[in-house]
């Protein structure tokens, strides 16, 4: 029987990656997409696909220099389509294989895809539910400055760069609230996971 797939999205700095862990106790297989990312930007074909087209985007040890392709994306909104063009199949093939080996494992319960633009990348379809993590801006400024040393203009920066969070939570089955602690994030968890799967 094929396992519940999870879709994980949300705001920057609301905390699916705290609501990932909570899903991974409660026996989810949890795949990454921003980790799945950076390993699809070293693959030979992508790395060479990425230096084509914006030349001296690579380190001397020959892998991708994400700051550099971060600064060039996040200023045009052409060449961060350009940059999905060339990675997104890329990353949805190596996380599908990954979501397959969760289903496949006899240890794990549900399968999690935490993927920030899980609706923009298109994969909506591989996943039977969709919870949107949320947070007040001032809790997500906070944690992005504490986890990145971002500053407001440069989570602003990001989030424009983004589907609006409106548009985003349209796609969702919950909306997740995340501003208080990691107890109540969990408690709320688990009562949606008791309600989809009982």
């Amino acid at each position: 029987m094929k396992k519940l797939t999870i879709g994980l999205i949300g705001a920057i700095g609301a905390g699916k990656s705290a609501a990932a862990a909570v899903l991974a106790r409660l026996g989810g297989a949890v795949v990454d997409a921003d980790a799945v990312g950076h390993a699809a930007l070293e693959l030979p074909a992508v790395r060479e696909r990425l230096a084509a087209r914006w030349g001296n985007v690579l380190k001397d040890d020959g892998r991708v220099d994400r700051r550099k392709i971060a600064e060039i994306v996040f200023r045009d909104p052409a060449e961060r389509t350009a940059l999905e063009a060339i990675v997104f199949p890329s990353i949805r093939r190596l996380c599908e294989e990954a979501m397959a080996a969760g289903q496949a494992d006899p240890a794990k319960k549900i399968v999690v895809l935490d993927a920030a633009v899980l609706i923009e990348a298109g994969w909506k379809d591989v996943c039977d539910k969709l919870i949107y993590v949320d947070a007040p801006h001032e809790v997500r400024v906070a944690r992005v400055a504490a986890r990145s040393g971002w500053t407001e203009a440069e989570l602003l920066a990001r989030e424009a760069a983004q589907m609006p969070a409106e548009e985003k939570k349209k796609h969702a089955h919950v909306i997740l609230n995340n501003a208080t602690t990691r107890d109540d994030l969990a408690d709320e968890i688990e009562r949606i996971l008791l309600a989809w799967t009982a």
